[in-house]
């Protein structure tokens, strides 16, 4: 194994309207894919309601703002506007929390401090870490900002960390980047591209500490016939504030595997995309989340499926315990008319553990051919089965320890499938430090 240290690369709109939303417990969520009042449209009038727009047709800006394939993309940090609650896209999101990724600001290193420090380890064998600046290939080439905060950290990553799965190689451990953050006051922006070389395979580690002002872009590029699994670890201090954007292309009868897990920051959003390049390919993304009191994280996830005959499995669940112990879902999956064979499914589950908790949960599916496979979604909140608990209890198992039994097999399922001994052994450890806090 090779270890090289690097040195690393509240709201604009209505504040106290975004707040109130986004700790009202209880409310319901709003009904995705609504035209947004007051935006000007271009689509004839009897299709605005329905955002639709007829072939031959400019898209229009309703169908634009919740069309989740017709986004504007760019680098230019001006073709963004600070994000406000009344754009589907945030209408979740506590603004004000997240206000600082919305400037464009350098990172706050200073002289043998980094904002964020860098410790990156490669298997044996596996070529060193590099660096790719702006516009240097394979940066950029999937990965192009959808919103304000991405543009800022693209702009602003004078050097993008490159880490490469050589061609035809199988690599028995893992690539490895820690980000130790070392202020909660200090901002910083990465950028990051992870490369998986045709017919290679591979797992990456992305593991957070510590508490920082992060923006983060992650860029994947999955080659022809390569599996490539990244593991992104949110377990940063109870101050740190995070917003991610992992774009990810995946290429022909390639596999990635995305696993996103969050236990800790104050507040955390990550938008997870995938898309494919070719036939044959297949993207699983797997969450787990378990938000405390006060806590705020958002799991945004987008598929774009404009290739025939590839496989979307998603799969998140989340607990959540304490007075405004917060969590927002929103799962997008778009199946082009191009993309003939198509099989995909999303699932997301929510358990509330304790009074004045919230979870949203909001799947959507958008199909323009009908020569699909299948396609399906499903998502539910609920509190602790009653008969499960009764079954336990029944047979002289305490309460509490009844509860985390339910609470562990809650999560076996997505911890099940993380690949990696450490890193399931380290989520079961704070799970359980999760459920004594609550439960004892």
């Amino acid at each position: 194994m090779t270890t090289t240290d690097v040195k690393g690369a509240e709201s604009a709109g209505d504040p106290t309207a975004n707040e109130a939303v986004g700790h009202a417990a209880g409310a319901a969520p709003v009904a995705a894919g609504g035209a947004l009042e007051g935006t000007d449209t271009v689509a004839a009038p009897e299709l605005e309601e329905e955002n639709l727009t007829l072939p031959g047709q400019d898209v229009s800006a309703a169908h634009a703002a919740s069309n989740r394939g017709a986004r504007k993309r760019s680098f230019e940090v001006s073709d963004h506007e600070v994000p406000k609650s009344d754009i589907e896209e945030w209408r979740f999101t506590p603004l004000r929390r997240f206000a600082a990724l919305f400037r464009d600001e350098a990172t706050d290193d200073r002289e043998g401090d980094p904002a964020v420090d860098y410790r990156v380890t490669v298997p044996e064998g596996a070529p060193e870490a590099g660096t790719l600046a702006p516009g240097q290939a394979p940066r950029g080439t999937v990965l192009v900002p959808e919103d304000l905060a991405t543009a800022v950290a693209s702009a602003r990553s004078e050097q993008a960390l490159h880490l490469v799965a050589a061609k035809n190689v199988a690599y028995d451990a893992p690539f490895r980047v820690d980000m130790i953050g070392r202020g909660a006051d200090r901002r910083a922006n990465a950028h990051i591209v992870l490369e998986a070389q045709e017919s290679s395979s591979a797992t990456f580690i992305l593991n957070h500490s510590g508490a920082a002002q992060y923006a983060q872009n992650v860029e994947m590029i999955v080659g022809d016939n390569a599996q490539m699994t990244v593991i992104t670890l949110h377990d940063w201090d109870d101050d740190a504030v995070h917003i991610a954007t992992h774009h990810s292309r995946v290429g022909r009868d390639a596999r990635l595997k995305h696993v996103a897990v969050t236990l800790g920051g104050s507040a955390v959003r990550l938008n997870s995309i995938g898309e494919y390049a070719a036939p044959g390919g297949e993207i699983e993304k797997l969450g787990l989340y378990f938000s405390d009191e006060n806590q705020f994280f958002e799991n945004r996830l987008f598929v774009d499926h404009s290739a025939p005959n590839c496989v979307s499995n998603v799969a998140y669940k989340g607990a959540l315990q304490g007075k405004n112990a917060r969590s927002v879902w929103v799962g997008d999956v778009l199946i082009r008319k191009e993309a003939e064979g198509t099989n995909t499914y999303e699932l997301n589950r929510n358990l509330v553990l304790t009074e004045g908790a919230r979870a949203d949960s909001v799947p959507n599916l958008e199909i323009e051919t009908g020569e699909i496979e299948g396609a399906g979604h499903a998502a539910a909140t609920g509190r602790f089965d009653d008969e499960q608990l009764f079954y336990l209890r029944a047979r002289g198992i305490p309460e509490i320890e009844a509860r985390r039994l339910v609470v562990r097999g809650f999560f076996a399922e997505i911890i099940q499938q993380i690949d990696v001994p450490e890193i399931r052994e380290r989520l079961s450890a704070s799970i359980e430090d999760e459920l004594a806090r609550s439960m004892n």
